[in-house]
């Protein structure tokens, strides 16, 4: 008798924030290939936002915990969240990638081979408005991001991580100023990403081996096994050392965490500012949403263990971004080790234990990504013959130039500088306290001794742009076209509204911290 193939149910509801931005990326990518270069522009960015307005709608709709998928998607609260951020986040950066009022063409190469600001990259531009397929690529990263912060196993999280992966690798290379840096950061970031991945899958081999040792039980790599292999398994724990180990390098890479952040300062530098934006927002919450799953559902019974390694790169990491940024004369560079400085912090709070470590986290990103936004919408308004104007030199007197932005960026400095009333400071305390109450005092005084430290930077640029004279060669400060305008408000609202009223969005996160296991 044959055997009858029985089809699993499938919860079209629960993934249709996945399944509408992937369709979404997939209807740009047909827009690219059939309708004609003049429209593309105006149907793509209303495409992508539609589809993030749409997914964000089904994602408040999905409110029931539970395991979809025979068990390879969780929806919980964790999931939820953090869906919501990268949704919220990306709709954000899609106006600072759609932005065409600042420079013809907007911030993307039109076609890679033509010269920079040649005749026929003009032309390009004028004909096809950028590059339309940014846009296309984009929602497949969100979409990645989108499983990724769900995945229930590690092959899931693992084809999720390449998901979002590859895009991010093409768009880091399609700035249209200084394309070979552009590129030379996404070859960098590509080689170093595809040797990240192969730890991971490395990692993911070797706890399938651990697993199998679970006697009736068969192996996998589902949370849940792993979870119950580390409770119950009385054999040799090397394979779990070493599975766990190399399957947090891969995640640690991502999340920019010393001493995988190398990639961090070029990538950032060279990649076009939107997308440098995007990234730092919107991957940093991925980055960190699948590690909080790994670490409280798989790997929760082993937390003694992994306890001291963790905390160790946490403090390598705060004290690598807070102490190289103050050498850096560039300001993407220096916003980028201020990134892997934030990583340091958040790693504090994946390490406290309890919902409150995990709901701190959650608030830490949401604030974060608002804020770098708005950072890095600010740094594509200052402007000189040859693009971005990114050298502090250069930034020397903007205060003059334009008080209305430089009063913008000296708040966002501030609040990256933990001061009180900003989403900064409350984020700080959102991840230092329930880490303090955890035991984990001697992370938070190298958290708070390192906040002192970048603060120096920070409050070098400032005195820069307000008490110092302008050079010889001064820059212009570009009036936004509204999307950057709209992104900037958003930015900075949030900062703002995060620090001085945090209560319901630590309401919801608290809510929301509880994985279903």
């Amino acid at each position: 008798m044959t055997p009858e193939f029985v089809l699993p149910p499938i919860d079209y509801a629960a993934l249709a924030p996945i399944l509408i931005m992937m369709g979404a990326a997939v209807l740009g990518v047909l827009v690219e290939a059939f309708v004609p270069r003049r429209l593309r522009h105006p149907i793509q960015l209303p495409l992508a936002l539609l589809a993030v307005l749409a997914a964000l709608t089904m994602v408040v709709v999905n409110a029931d915990k539970r395991v979809i998928t025979i068990g390879v998607i969780a929806i919980d609260g964790p999931t939820l969240f953090l869906q919501g951020a990268i949704l919220a986040l990306s709709a954000v950066a899609l106006l600072l990638v759609g932005e065409r009022a600042i420079e013809r063409g907007g911030a993307f190469v039109a076609q890679a081979a033509i010269t920079a600001d040649s005749p026929d990259d003009r032309r390009q531009a004028a004909n096809a408005g950028g590059a339309g397929e940014v846009y296309p690529l984009v929602t497949f990263a969100v979409g990645g991001m989108l499983i990724f912060v769900a995945a229930n196993d590690l092959l899931t999280m693992f084809i999720a991580l390449e998901v979002f992966s590859l895009p991010l690798y093409l768009l880091c290379a399609l700035a249209r100023r200084r394309r070979l840096l552009s590129q030379e950061a996404a070859m960098k970031y590509f080689l170093l990403g595809a040797y990240a991945s192969a730890f991971f899958l490395f990692g993911v081999a070797l706890l399938y081996g651990f697993t199998a040792g679970m006697g009736e039980r068969p192996a996998a790599v589902d949370f849940a096994t792993i979870h119950a292999a580390v409770a119950n398994s009385t054999q040799s724990p090397v394979l779990l050392f070493a599975g766990m180990a190399l399957v947090s390098i891969g995640l640690l890479f991502k999340a920019a965490a010393a001493p995988f952040h190398v990639w961090t300062p070029d990538v950032y530098q060279g990649a076009p500012t939107p997308i440098t934006g995007f990234m730092a927002a919107c991957t940093k919450v991925a980055a960190f949403g699948a590690l909080l799953r790994v670490f409280h559902v798989a790997f929760e019974g082993a937390r003694w263990d992994f306890t001291p390694v963790l905390g160790a790169v946490a403090v390598l990491t705060m004290l690598v971004g807070a102490v190289l940024a103050v050498t850096q004369t560039d300001i993407k560079r220096l916003l980028a080790y201020s990134s892997i400085a934030n990583a340091g912090y958040l790693l504090v709070g994946v390490l406290a234990p309890g919902q409150e470590g995990l709901s701190g986290t959650m608030f830490y990103l949401v604030a974060y990504g608002f804020t770098v936004l708005a950072a890095f919408a600010v740094v594509t308004l200052v402007r000189d013959a040859d693009g971005e104007a990114t050298h502090l030199s250069r930034w020397a007197g903007l205060g003059r130039l334009s008080p209305v932005y430089a009063s913008v960026f000296t708040f966002i400095l501030l609040a990256f500088a933990g001061i009180p009333l900003t989403s900064g400071f409350m984020s700080k305390f959102a991840v230092f306290g329930p880490a303090l109450e955890g035991g984990h005092a001697w992370l938070v005084i190298v958290g708070v001794l390192t906040s002192m430290v970048l603060a120096f930077p920070y409050l070098r640029v400032v005195v820069m742009m307000w008490l110092s004279e302008p050079g010889e060669s001064t820059p212009t400060v570009t009036v936004p076209g509204g999307l950057t305008s709209a992104a900037l408000v958003i930015g900075v609202l949030a900062t703002l509204v995060l620090g001085v009223v945090p209560g319901p969005l630590l309401d919801l996160a608290s809510g929301a911290a509880d994985f279903v296991r």
